[in-house]
């Protein structure tokens, strides 16, 4: 209760001062609409009401409002679905029913994450960081015919910022609880045609105490980096510009604790994550033609160490692991406007080569696709079409121990519908396959493991599949956005490993059936009653009427058949912003590994609600010298006692307060 006073004076101290500051106020405010919101769903920039898959946007100013550091925090305030979240820098997301893969080649994950339109290489969102992101495009359904391997419950889209305007600096501060410290710089600006936006943050933390006030021995880090740097050159009225991107994530002893029934009190990991991407964008002189090139490359690695002073799990032997997977791809493509049709071609090229301590030691996999988009409008542009087909060749290879090589090749559709009903008022169909291509240990693996059993590789596997029908409709006018959908999901042919004898393989044995809805709803009560300051309530949900297994006829574990996100934020336009947001994860089913029985029983786990609450104001303007900033967050705001993964609770109360100077 303590906690909560505190917390609560914070919040009534810091806005008061902004609210009366908001009611001088005459600026005009600023307006978006579905039209002024560009995205790339559609692999070339589009408004959203023109997109016939359920989108979700998390623009500037949500990002900037988020105690979020990395993408996986971000994501868990948004109550689009699940998080697996462990200690020690480990993050997943689910999507309808579907999750990435945290370690290894991305395209067995069942959710894809882009970096500016390509491949991120990892599945782990906690390697992701915020700091120099312009905003998040999320494509909630399948995304393969765009994509490839992976969209299958969705696509997450990190967009870098590009610099713009006048050269600017900030410098930022940040002490938490916990002992967190982080320091931090963000430049950006654009001078004589060249660009560039970059970042670099430094954090540390200590262990961290649970919501029923245990410490978590082991849950702090010596440090983190993080890197991220996007700059071009423009030329030719600015519809040519080469571009260079680098990034680079790197965490030092990363306190890897185990379960907190069973603490470790010394097993660390070192986590690194970097890439490189060469950019080419151009148009013609009327704009009807368009091209992008690109080549990336980047590496996702992580080593754990496991000394045996502290032994609680009784697996320790102070020798190291590690994973390592370096990633090499290009993207070429083409789009025109003929009038009311837009073309789309491409090719898409991916090599991943995966290196382990542990058996297969080491493969290869390879995807080379091509692809065709179309949208059509019709009925004076309030019917529009939008349809795509993408053809993917790979070739996978078990390198060490030697097995075998394999390939294999999909055919991925898609179609979508749009009518609009009024410039407000859109209603959206879409039907989307999606596959996940089988790895190459599952393809063709010829080993023995440490304990003597045989694995043996499938050729015959078939990729795992979804076939996705879906329909919506989206509303917005003056400040209010609303929106609610529908989405069914046939889903077949689950890669699991099976005994055949006496040797380990793999079949496609699984199908499963996941439906359900989802909606959104946000207005700015300052546009509807033209105050000159914005408060803004907001919600959105993701409920699951329906996710089973249908080989056994029984709900599917590890999914929560709701998640919401639900709050209000307020801005006077003059320097003050504060945020107050709920996020919600419903109860699953899980198998309890934590109790060491096998096999593990099944229990419910979950169902609870995390409060955050942040604050801003500008404190001191130097005029043409800058300004400085102060925030506030207080994250877990009622200290709730809580975790995304049975064993693992998350953080009770901590506060953080930032100065961030601007020039």
């Amino acid at each position: 209760m303590r906690k909560e006073k505190i917390a609560a004076l914070i919040f009534l101290a810091a806005a008061a001062p902004g609210l009366s500051l908001a009611a001088e106020n005459t600026d005009a405010r600023p307006a978006t609409s579905l039209d002024e919101v560009v995205v790339t769903a559609a692999r070339v920039d589009e408004p959203v009401r023109e997109v016939s898959a359920a989108m979700t946007v998390i623009g500037p100013e949500e990002i900037a409002l988020s105690p979020a550091r990395d993408l996986g925090e971000l994501l868990a305030e948004k109550g689009l679905g699940a998080i697996k979240k462990y200690p020690g820098a480990l993050t997943a997301v689910d999507l309808r029913g579907f999750k990435s893969e945290t370690y290894g080649n991305d395209l067995k994950s069942h959710v894809l994450i882009l970096l500016n339109g390509r491949r991120a290489g990892t599945g782990n969102l906690a390697k992701i960081m915020t700091r120099n992101v312009e905003r998040v495009e999320i494509i909630r359904g399948p995304g393969a015919v765009q994509y490839g391997s992976s969209a299958m419950g969705g696509v997450i889209n990190v967009i870098t910022r590009q610099g713009s305007g006048a050269p600017s600096a900030e410098l930022l501060g940040t002490l938490g609880s916990f002992g967190y410290d982080e320091s931090g710089v963000l430049v950006s600006g654009k001078q004589a045609g060249i660009d560039f936006s970059g970042s670099f943050a430094r954090s540390n933390m200590d262990d961290y105490d649970t919501g029923s006030g245990d410490t978590f021995h082991n849950t702090g880090y010596d440090h983190i980096d993080h890197y991220s740097v996007n700059t071009g050159y423009s030329f030719l009225d600015d519809r040519h510009r080469l571009g260079v991107l680098f990034t680079r994530y790197y965490g030092d002893e990363i306190g890897s604790p185990g379960y907190l029934s069973s603490n470790d009190l010394d097993n660390t990991k070192d986590s690194t994550a970097h890439s490189l991407d060469f950019t080419y964008d151009g148009a013609s002189v009327d704009k009807r033609y368009s091209w992008q090139m690109r080549y990336f490359s980047g590496e996702d690695k992580d080593i754990w160490f496991d000394p045996t002073a502290s032994n609680a799990s009784g697996w320790d032997d102070g020798v190291p692991d590690w994973n390592s997977t370096d990633q090499h791809g290009a993207q070429a493509q083409v789009s025109t406007e003929l009038g009311l049709l837009r073309l789309t071609g491409g090719l898409d090229w991916v090599r991943y080569e995966t290196k382990s301590s542990m058996d297969p030691a080491e493969t290869d996999s390879e995807d080379l696709a091509g692809f065709v988009l179309a949208r059509a409008k019709f009925l004076e542009e309030r019917l529009l079409v939008d349809g795509g087909l993408r053809y993917d060749a790979y070739d996978v290879e078990v390198v060490e121990p030697a097995g075998r090589s394999e390939e294999d090749t999909n055919i991925t559709t898609s179609l979508g519908l749009i009518y609009l009903l009024t410039s407000e008022l859109k209603l959206r169909a879409h039907y989307g396959e999606a596959f996940i291509m089988p790895g190459a240990n599952e393809l063709a693996a010829d080993f023995f493991s440490d304990w003597g059993l045989h694995y043996v590789g499938n050729p015959n596997l078939d990729p795992e599949s979804s076939r996705t029908y879906e329909a919506g409709i989206d509303f917005s006018r003056n400040g209010m956005n609303a929106g609610l959908g529908y989405f069914y999901t046939r889903y077949k042919d689950k890669i699991e490993s099976v005994a055949a004898g006496f040797d380990q393989t793999w079949e496609n044995v699984g199908k499963a059936e996941i439906s359900g809805f989802e909606g959104e709803l946000s207005a700015d009560l300052g546009a509807r009653f033209g105050w000159a300051y914005e408060i803004r309530p907001y919600a959105n949900f993701s409920y699951l009427d329906r996710y089973e297994d249908l080989d056994n006829n029984r709900d599917l574990k590890y999914i929560s058949n709701w998640s919401a996100a639900y709050g209000i934020s307020a801005s006077d336009y003059q320097g003050f912003t504060a945020r107050l947001n709920f996020a919600y994860t419903g109860r699953k089913h899980i198998d309890d590994w934590e109790t060491g029985g096998f096999p593990a029983p099944i229990i419910s786990a979950g169902g609870f609600t995390v409060a955050d609450l942040t604050i801003s104001k500008k404190i001191l303007d130097l005029q043409e010298k800058g300004f400085f900033t102060l925030s506030g967050a207080v994250t877990n705001l009622f200290d709730t006692d809580y975790a995304y993964v049975k064993g693992y609770p998350m953080p009770g109360q901590a506060l953080f307060v930032t100065l961030t100077y601007r020039y």
